[in-house]
């Protein structure tokens, strides 16, 4: 892998351009990802926010989903945001009728756990690793993580709720970073890219 690795961000449904934005100015080769063909040419790859429950039956349709679960297990860096943390989910605590995941994180997740759309809120956010000072957190019908396992650390938390959970080359965010101009986030996960190259 080359010091410019090739990201992509899962174009599904959800906010892609934001991301793709985001990667490009953290020094990574951006590009959107339908098939499974396209996501054999990446190094890593963000499961954007969005709404969880459609994202996983396109992914299923789109003959995605087992692909997918494949290149995380087998270490492809991954970062979730949103509804990407609940594709992440080992487990979640509240599925909607035949909601599946990706997987890769063990913890569990509660969906819309900070309420509705129109309880949608911005709150500066510590995260382990991240230099700077706090990074500003866009909570849109966010998640929130009940439990991690052994395996995963949490990074983050917000009003005593774990928002954000690393394990191995898998990140994973309750909140949109990509909205907010601030892409400390994006260049760490490109950072850990180039670590796993």
């Amino acid at each position: 892998m080359s010091d410019t690795p090739v990201i992509g961000v899962l174009a599904l449904q959800g906010d892609v351009r934001e991301h793709l934005i985001a990667l490009a100015s953290a020094d990574a080769l951006a590009r959107p990802v339908r098939r499974p063909e396209e996501l054999a040419e990446v190094d890593g790859l963000v499961v954007p926010g969005g709404e969880s429950t459609t994202m996983s039956k396109l992914a299923a349709l789109f003959g995605m989903l087992e692909p997918l679960r494949e290149r995380v297990a087998a270490g492809m860096p991954v970062y979730g945001t949103c509804a990407g943390m609940i594709l992440l989910a080992d487990k979640i605590l509240d599925p909607r009728s035949g909601q599946e995941t990706i997987g890769g994180i063990d913890m569990i997740v509660r969906r819309n756990a900070f309420g509705r759309q129109n309880e949608s809120f911005e709150a500066a956010v510590d995260v382990a690793g991240i230099e700077g000072g706090p990074v500003e957190g866009v909570f849109i019908r966010a998640p929130w993580v009940e439990s991690v396992g052994a395996r995963a650390r949490v990074v983050a938390e917000h009003g005593g709720h774990i928002v954000a959970v690393r394990q191995g080359n898998a990140l994973a965010t309750s909140f949109h970073p990509e909205l907010t101009g601030d892409h400390r986030l994006h260049a760490y996960f490109v950072d850990m890219v180039r670590a796993s190259g």
